[in-house]
């Protein structure tokens, strides 16, 4: 195994989900794959065939040349646009094509994987041109596919795997976007603190302290007299990070204390996947 160290989690947690989205879709009937899933506008069809592509450019095919219709009214901006290219393009495709696409896909690049010798600071291609480290483009790649493998679980009744590796990945992913979330999008004010109590398959208490310049810094230690507090569980907060419900729809299932506009503010901003 040449892969290093560093990318090692990441790829055992792709290989979780992967396989577990192979399990899931494996028996499905056509019509189970016209499912609605949260992801809006998205069936599981379109999940899965989001899933093959995103794997696909991973490996370095290119992509695909594709015009895409013009009444797809759950896309609204030029990354919502790259990303449905993939999906669009398979939007007719049956159950077998389907399935074997994506063990011939899985198979591609398991093999990559067991050859990847690149070091973790190499610079790889993002969506829309960009540029990211490796490290960075495989954490990125095992979080979106566990999160897929959850809008799958949600559309199909089958939930599972809240606490996996990949969900243990997803929850640094998004931690790490809170700062920005209190800080800048929910305007927080300065010198104050914000503090999220998760509980369930994977629980933590992280506090998100915004300094005398407005920047939020993410901090272990519990603050005292926060401006805010959120009380909620793993899966609600992955749901509504992941923008797959809204803060109203999930009001019962969220406890929030302090200024109301300030956890208001919070709340609307919480999604910070697009």
């Amino acid at each position: 195994m040449s892969l290093h160290p560093t990318l090692q989690p990441y790829a055992d947690a792709w290989t979780h989900s992967i396989e577990a989205i192979s399990e899931l879709v494996l028996p499905l009937v056509e019509a189970d794959w016209n499912r609605r899933t949260p992801c809006p506008g998205w069936s599981v069809r379109d999940i899965v065939s989001h899933v093959i592509g995103l794997d696909c450019e991973m490996y370095g095919d290119p992509r695909p040349i594709h015009t895409l219709p013009r009444d797809l009214y759950h896309v609204t901006n030029d990354i919502q646009r790259y990303m449905e290219m993939q999906v669009d393009v398979r939007r007719h495709h049956t159950a077998p094509e389907m399935t074997s696409e994506l063990e011939y896909t899985v198979i591609r690049r398991n093999r990559q994987l067991r050859n990847e010798s690149r070091q973790p600071t190499t610079m790889v291609r993002g969506p829309l041109g960009t540029e990211l480290t490796l490290e960075e483009s495989m954490r990125k790649h095992a979080f979106n596919v566990w999160a897929h493998e959850q809008d799958l679980r949600a559309a199909l009744g089958r939930p599972g795997n809240l606490d996996s590796p990949g969900a243990h990945i997803a929850r640094d992913v998004l931690l790490a976007e809170l700062p920005a979330v209190v800080a800048e999008k929910a305007d927080a004010p300065r010198s104050s603190a914000v503090v999220i109590d998760v509980h369930g398959p994977i629980e933590f208490l992280r506090t998100i302290r915004v300094d005398i310049q407005g920047r939020g810094t993410l901090e272990t230690a519990p603050a005292l007299g926060p401006a805010a507090a959120f009380t909620l569980d793993w899966e609600t907060f992955v749901r509504l990070a992941c923008g797959r419900v809204t803060a109203e729809a999930a009001a019962d299932r969220v406890k929030a204390e302090g200024e109301p506009e300030l956890t208001a503010a919070i709340l609307r901003n919480f999604a910070v996947t697009r």
